[in-house]
């Protein structure tokens, strides 16, 4: 079994929100970054893979500061092999995950004192749908 890391401490209802989901979770360090890695993530269907681990990086000054894009684990792609759009390589811990470039918008800004790692996963889940629903 896994031991799962908590390099640092996040904040308690971003805890809550993790231990509240019975998911396996980490906090980890790399170099100068931290991440909150959330494994077993499920995902909807259409993808090579039912599950993955997906990480966030945690920003300085998170929670004011926003979180940004998704990194997953292992790879994805659709099963109909049309490609997903604007993916790059990002390696964490030495384990190489697949970068979703995917922002908020001005009609969805970070809302400071609003705005965490649950609503953001929720904004994640959309990314993961939206892909099939803007290129059937």
């Amino acid at each position: 079994m896994r031991v799962m890391r908590r390099d640092f401490n996040l904040p308690e209802n971003d805890r809550l929100f993790l231990e509240e989901l019975g998911r396996p979770w980490e906090t980890v360090r790399d170099g100068s970054k931290q991440w909150a890695i959330m494994h077993e993530w499920p995902l909807c269907g259409g993808y090579n893979h039912r599950a993955v681990s997906v990480a966030v990086m945690i920003q300085p000054g998170y929670p004011d500061a926003q979180l940004d894009m998704i990194y997953v684990s292992p790879t994805l792609q659709r099963k109909d092999g049309k490609a997903i759009g604007a993916l790059s390589s990002q390696a964490i811990c030495g384990q190489q995950c697949q970068r979703w470039s995917r922002h908020r918008t001005g009609t969805n800004p970070w809302r400071a004192g609003v705005d965490d790692l649950a609503s953001h996963m929720a904004l994640a889940d959309h990314w993961f749908k939206r892909e099939f629903a803007e290129r059937k």
